[in-house]
């Protein structure tokens, strides 16, 4: 599966890098109603146009990540006062658990 993975990125990296290549050509932009133009080869406008998309998508999601991390402590505090009360030692916490290894599934005999 690893191999695939890896074979599919690099189609899908050369596949961009083909497109950026075949698109070096002058591009104008154009602002809406100023008399101001940029410059460029398209690839710079698709590249800085996908970067401002991934960081305002990244920006969306602030907010839940906070309200997560607020509600998650809030979660600690209550299960470490309900631990007191009771006198019982509760379960570590996820982040002081190890993982188990991955065990490779068994492959049937023919």
């Amino acid at each position: 599966m690893r191999v695939i993975s890896w074979f599919f990125r690099i189609v899908l990296f050369l596949a961009a890098l083909g497109f950026a290549l075949s698109n070096t050509g002058v591009t104008e932009l154009r602002f809406f109603g100023v008399d101001l133009v940029w410059r460029a080869p398209l690839v710079i406008f698709l590249l800085v146009f996908f970067a401002a998309g991934a960081l305002l998508g990244l920006l969306g999601v602030v907010p839940t990540w906070f309200r997560l991390r607020r509600e998650i402590g809030r979660l600690r505090r209550e299960l470490r006062v309900m631990e007191k009360s009771a006198g019982t030692p509760a379960p570590a916490s996820p982040p002081d658990v190890p993982l188990p290894a991955a065990q490779p599934l068994p492959r049937p005999e023919a």
